[in-house]
């Protein structure tokens, strides 16, 4: 009787744990099983500063909440601040000198306008003038030969008798009038032309102010080349002034603070961890064995080692097109001729229809329905 028990009770055992293996197998036949799983968040992102400094101020504390935009942490801007004057008074020196030399340049230059057109105005009446003296000159000199004719006729005629010497006299005295008049004249004229030699002088000295203004100009340029160059300077300074104040990129929580202030930190070293509760997906490195039948929509089940009481769904949203090992930092030589042949494993994305009491790190197993 006790045989026949045992037998049955053998017997029952097979039958159970026969049962159990066939659902074993059919379920991983039919679902890609992986505990290769983890809960990521799509906002994690590691803060720090784009400049670096004494951080003076820390706001957030782990785990508390943060709204986008909300200040985190400043750095002290002070030496920003200095940097910044020195080069505005620079700046604003080169401002006022730049304006006092354009004041010099307009004053020059109306100055030489109105110069020029004097000097010219001036020349060309006086070449009218010293044109219609010489025309005066050329009928004076021929009365004065005419009256020098006369002269020596009457001369002849006294000589002979012919004439009163009062008359030959009236003539020699007016040649000698004539003579003088003559002379006159002649300096009237050469004292026009040194005029309009002077007018000339001045009218090259006019013009060689042209030179002093392109002077002016290429210096003005020149200036204003450095106070671009000052500006550029301050507009980089202030880009720095405005990295010394950190913000939170999206609303979350506070993952991890890496320090407290006051603390004198270089260029990019993290501060804060921050990310977003609220934006979880499910992460899986699918063994290329288990890959068939896997697609985008399949519908997935997903247990999380932190809360074994409960059952998460979702679907697979995308499938990486390359393994993970494709981007590692050493890359297979197989060069050689020497290969070992290795499972390589694919990141699925999964989209959870809840993410009730999951956090980002959380492991998990997850069974993929194929199709």
């Amino acid at each position: 009787m006790s045989k026949k028990i045992g037998s049955i009770i053998i017997i029952l055992l097979v039958i159970v744990f026969g049962w159990f293996g066939f659902d074993y197998l059919h379920f991983r036949k039919i679902n890609a099983v992986s505990d290769a799983a983890f809960i990521k968040s799509d906002e994690l992102v590691m803060l720090g500063f784009k400049v670096g400094g004494k951080v003076i101020q820390m706001n957030k504390n782990e785990h508390d909440i943060v709204k986008k935009g909300e200040l985190l942490a400043v750095i002290d801007d002070k030496d920003f601040l200095k940097a910044k004057q020195k080069l505005q008074n620079k700046k604003n020196a080169l401002q006022k000198k730049i304006e006092a030399l354009q004041l010099k340049k307009k004053r020059l230059q109306k100055n030489l306008v109105l110069q020029s057109k004097i000097a010219t105005q001036e020349i060309v009446a006086l070449q009218k003038e010293i044109e219609a003296k010489k025309a005066q000159l050329a009928a004076f000199g021929a009365k004065l030969k005419k009256i020098q004719k006369d002269e020596k006729r009457f001369k002849t005629l006294l000589q002979k008798r012919l004439i009163a010497k009062d008359r030959y006299e009236r003539v020699q005295t007016q040649k000698v009038a004539m003579q003088k008049e003559l002379q006159a004249m002649q300096k009237g004229i050469a004292a026009l032309l040194i005029k309009r030699k002077e007018l000339k002088e001045r009218a090259k000295i006019a013009k060689n102010q042209e030179k002093s203004i392109f002077e002016l100009k290429k210096e003005i340029e020149s200036l204003q080349k450095e106070k671009d160059a000052l500006k550029s300077a301050i507009d980089e300074i202030e880009l720095k002034i405005s990295y010394t104040k950190l913000y939170a990129p999206f609303d979350g929580v506070v993952a991890k603070k890496f320090f407290d202030a006051p603390k004198v930190i270089k260029k990019g070293s993290p501060v804060y961890a921050i990310t977003n509760p609220k934006k979880l997906y499910c992460e899986v490195l699918l063994s290329e064995k288990k890959m068939h039948g896997v697609k985008p929509g399949n519908s997935v089940k997903i247990e999380v080692d932190a809360i074994p009481d409960r059952v998460y769904t979702g679907v697979v949203e995308s499938i990486a097109p390359t393994s993970a090992a494709t981007f590692s930092l050493v890359p297979r030589d197989i060069a050689s001729g020497e290969f070992t042949k290795l499972d390589q494993r694919f990141k699925v994305r999964i989209k959870l229809d809840n993410i009730e009491g999951l956090r980002a790190g959380m492991g998990a197993t997850v069974a993929i329905e194929r199709r």
